[in-house]
Parts: structure tokens; C-alpha cells; sequence
């Protein structure tokens, strides 16, 4: 890492003084009452002005560029999220990676990148951290040190700090795109092939209970979003998770969200809990953002007693790893069932694995559709629909592979047909590649 010469390093310390300075200077002239009255516009414009003043005042020596750069800054500070705000605006970054206050890492198309962003100190991160945290009712202090958390535009974070973190606050932003990604956008990033898209869309439509897995960063959510934007309009569509992401565009969509504990240790509200009273609420599908213990089992029974067409994602590498990792969540509930009796269950109520996976260039891709067929013996049963095979890598260092269908024709098209939903025959066509 480059180690900054003596001048430039107080240089920055200097203008993380000086904005220290203009930040107190802002925020005793503005009556405090008027931040949640006035538009963000007027409010930025009101704060320009205050600075501007405050420089003619010390007869700052900076050029109008300088000055605009100043102004920006601090109205990130007061409006926004600091330092990182401009990368929030950058619709490029797909990831903000924060390690202590003077280290921050970007991605972009699947690379990382170090940027010069840095917070003022550890405690100024801090700050920041609780605000993002304060917005959405959860706290974070030294007796409850993480937190999951999301911005207004749906963005997950998740936050650490001392005595957890040893160095400092830790900061992850997962940014979601301002308009959501659509099945022809990921056809276009070659992240499906159209016969892919077509069959999941009829699968959804059809009420087929689907579960999305995949690593850290596969692309789940995206993915779970694109598929729950081929449910019918008229469905009532209920939405459980642990930090509300999901951008549903039907028009009757009720959200829940887990709750975490007090500061007394009391109040919180799991997944579990509410994927119970979800039954309670007349839904026609259910969607859980992500299955990571006991809920498992209740959400494997909501699929088995009516609420078809609900869909899930979960962390596993392949599609056999998933109905392992399931089987195990289902053991997290303290019930004495038999493994014969879990998978049988899930063989019961799962009915497609769609496989997500980003490849070693960045791109995520669905690696894999495969439907479950039943059980054989005490083996759950999968015949895999589509795969992406991959064949190396080429002289840009991207991955080289293709798109094919197995050849086999799904159980489910039977299921199909009693729903009106017709899907062609070349759909499953394994001449068909796609590179």
C-alpha cells in the first residue's frame, strides 16, 4: 500500500478539521426542527449558503471548484452518509466495503476496487453506522455490537463494530439498482438463456414452490425478484424477512420484518414467528427472502398445506447442498423427526432448485434448474432441467461456458397443464447451446 508523504497526509488532516469545523459551524444556524419539514432541496441550498458564508468569513483560499466540493461534502454529512455518499449515487457500484474509517473498497462488474474515501476517524464512522442503523429502528452499541440494517432505497448493510470489530467499525453495503433488474436485463448480462427465462416464468405462473440457491454475492435476491415479478397481479403476495430488500412491483404486497431485541434482551421477533402468522393473513404466496433456521420447517409446511407458489432463497453451494442445508435448519427447530420423515417433507413441498453462482470474472449466472422428482429409498430424487457448463477461460480472463437443457422432460409439465400454463417443447431441447 502507498504510504502518503508528511505534507500530504496534514493536508487531509487539515480538511477533516476544517469540515469538522464548517459541520458544527451548518448545524448551529439551522434550526434543527426545520430538517424533517423542508424539501432536501432547500434544505442543500440552505446549507450552501451557511458554508459559503463561513468561507468568504476565514477567506478560505479555494478556487469555485474547491468551494462546490466543500459544499458537497458537507451537505452529504448533514443530509447523507458522509464520505461514502457519492458512491451511493454511482450507479456502477454494486458493493461499498468499509474496513475502519481509512479504508474503503468498491465493487464493480464483480472486481474489487480501493478507492481514496476516507472517514475523519473511527468514531466518525461510527456515527454514521448509527444513523443508517437509528433510520430503521435498530441499534448498535457495545452490548449489541452488529446489525443488519437497510437504507431507504432498499440497499442491505450490515455493521460491526468494537469490541467484535478489532480495529474498528466494519461497514458492507449491498446497493440495489434504482430500477429493478427484469428477466430481459439478465438475459442480456447472458446470466440465462431465454429458454431458461421462459420456463421459470411459466413455472412461477403455473404456482410451483421454487427455492433460489447459491453463495454469498450469486445473486439470489436479484434473482428471487425477477422471479416473483411473474406472479399474477390479483395474488395476494406476503413478504418475510430479516431486512426488507425485496422490490415487488405487483400491487398487493404486505412486507414483514423481523425485530431484534431490546436493549433489555426482550421483544424480539424472528422469521419463524412470522412465517406463522403469515398463515394467519390469507396469502397466496409467501416469499421469504432467505431461510436460515428453524423457519425452515414452517415454511416447508406452508408449502404442503395450500401456499403454493411460494419461493425462498438459501445459502448452498449446489442443489444437493441445498436440501442438505434444509434438512439441517429443519434439525435447528429441537424436534425429534426422523431424517426419512424431513426429507420426505421436503421432497413433498420443494418442487424446483434454481442454482445461482458468480463466476471467477464477476458475472453471476444460473448454473443450474433442477426439478425434484420425489424420493428413492431415503434419497431425495433431482433430474437437472438446465446446466452451465463451463469451458475455461479466454484471453480476457473471462469465463468461457454454455447454456443447455438436459434433454429430459419435467414431471411438472403435467402440473402445468391443469394451470392453463403451456410451455413448448424445444424449450427442453439439449441441440440448443448458448454461449
Amino acid at each position: 500500500m502507498t504510504r502518503l508523504s508528511p505534507d500530504l497526509l496534514q493536508a487531509r488532516q487539515d480538511l477533516q478539521a476544517l469540515k469538522s469545523r464548517l459541520h458544527a459551524d451548518v448545524m448551529g444556524q439551522i434550526n434543527l426542527r426545520l430538517l424533517d419539514q423542508l424539501a432536501p432541496a432547500q434544505l442543500r441550498e440552505q446549507i450552501g449558503r451557511i458554508v459559503y458564508a463561513y468561507m468568504d468569513r476565514q477567506e478560505l483560499p479555494f478556487n469555485q471548484q474547491e468551494r462546490e466540493a466543500l459544499i458537497q461534502d458537507i451537505q452529504d454529512e448533514i443530509l447523507g452518509y458522509g464520505p461514502i455518499e457519492p458512491l451511493l449515487r454511482d450507479p456502477t457500484v454494486n458493493d461499498i466495503l468499509v474496513n475502519t474509517w481509512k479504508q474503503v473498497y468498491v465493487e464493480r462488474r464483480g472486481k474489487l476496487e480501493k478507492t481514496c474515501i476516507t472517514f475523519q476517524d473511527n468514531e466518525h464512522l461510527k456515527r454514521i453506522i448509527e444513523k443508517i442503523a437509528g433510520a430503521v429502528g435498530r441499534r448498535i452499541d457495545e452490548s449489541s455490537p452488529m446489525v443488519d440494517a437497510r437504507l431507504p432505497d432498499g440497499s442491505r448493510v450490515n455493521a460491526v463494530i468494537p469490541p467484535l470489530a478489532l480495529d474498528g467499525p466494519l461497514l458492507s453495503i449491498r446497493k440495489f439498482a434504482a430500477d429493478p433488474y427484469t428477466v430481459k436485463d439478465l438475459v442480456r448480462f447472458r446470466s440465462l438463456t431465454p429458454p431458461m427465462a421462459e420456463f421459470l416464468a411459466a413455472a412461477v405462473k403455473a404456482r410451483v414452490n421454487i427455492i433460489i440457491s447459491g453463495g454469498t454475492g450469486a445473486g439470489k435476491t436479484t434473482l428471487l425478484n425477477v422471479c416473483s415479478s411473474f406472479i399474477p397481479d390479483n395474488e395476494r403476495i406476503l413478504t418475510i424477512e430479516d431486512s426488507a430488500e425485496l422490490q415487488l412491483q405487483q400491487p398487493h404486497v404486505a412486507r414483514l420484518e423481523t425485530r431484534p431485541a431490546n436493549i433489555e434482551g426482550a421483544g424480539e421477533i424472528r422469521q419463524r414467528d412470522l412465517v406463522k402468522n403469515a398463515l394467519r393473513m390469507r396469502p397466496d404466496r409467501i416469499i421469504v427472502g432467505e431461510v436460515r433456521g428453524a423457519e425452515a420447517l414452517d415454511m416447508l409446511q406452508a408449502m404442503n398445506t395450500g401456499h403454493d407458489g411460494s419461493l425462498t432463497t438459501i445459502h448452498a453451494n449446489t442443489p444437493r447442498d441445498c436440501l442438505t442445508r434444509l434438512e439441517h435448519m429443519v434439525g435447528m427447530t429441537g424436534l425429534t423427526l426422523g431424517a426419512g420423515v424431513v426429507r420426505q417433507q421436503i421432497a413433498s413441498a420443494i418442487d424446483l432448485v434454481v442454482q445461482a453462482e458468480r463466476l471467477a470474472d464477476g458475472r453471476r449466472v444460473v448454473t443450474s434448474i433442477a426439478e425434484i422428482t420425489g424420493m428413492e429409498e431415503s434419497v431425495v430424487t433431482l433430474q437437472e432441467l438446465f446446466t452451465f457448463t463451463r469451458r475455461g477461460m479466454d484471453a480476457d480472463g473471462r469465463v468461457r461456458g454454455e447454456f443447455r437443457a438436459a434433454g429430459l422432460r419435467p414431471q411438472m409439465l403435467k402440473r402445468f397443464a391443469e394451470r392453463g400454463v403451456a410451455v413448448s417443447d424445444a424449450l427442453f431441447d439439449p441441440k440448443r447451446i448458448y454461449e
